[in-house]
């Protein structure tokens, strides 16, 4: 799955280590975070690092087959995908209930600096070949 040399350690090896279909998730300071998945925490101070750079460099590095955010990040967004998203790929929209439900099928959640509501992001891994 992994494509580059990424200075963060344990998240390069948690990227290393997915599976076609295992999902991390990227998320703001205020997604709770359930027992199970391995939490990676990025945050330094509020905003940094931002959600926006967290997915850049996780794009580069993971090959993403499907994407995930909740339908409350649109809708602030005026409908269309927020800011933040940088997605190379439309992402399935599901409400923030049902986000959080899927967090807790995650092998990996990496918590940013990020303090704008619902911004988070599942990504779900696909295969190189």
């Amino acid at each position: 799955m992994k494509r580059t040399a990424l200075l963060h350690a344990e998240l390069s090896h948690a990227i290393a280590t997915l599976g076609h279909g295992d999902m991390l998730v990227i998320g703001d300071v205020g997604l709770p975070i359930p027992p199970g998945p391995r939490r990676i925490d990025l945050a330094l101070t509020p905003g940094i690092p931002a959600v926006a750079d967290v997915l850049r460099v996780v794009l580069d590095e993971m090959q993403v087959e499907k994407a995930v955010i909740a339908t409350e990040a649109v809708e602030r967004n005026g409908g269309q995908l927020p800011a933040w998203c940088g997605l190379p790929m439309q992402p399935s929209a599901v409400p923030h209930e049902d986000f959080k439900r899927l967090t807790q099928q995650a092998r990996v959640m990496v918590r940013t600096g990020e303090c704008t509501p619902y911004a988070n992001v599942i990504l779900v891994a696909g295969v190189t070949f």
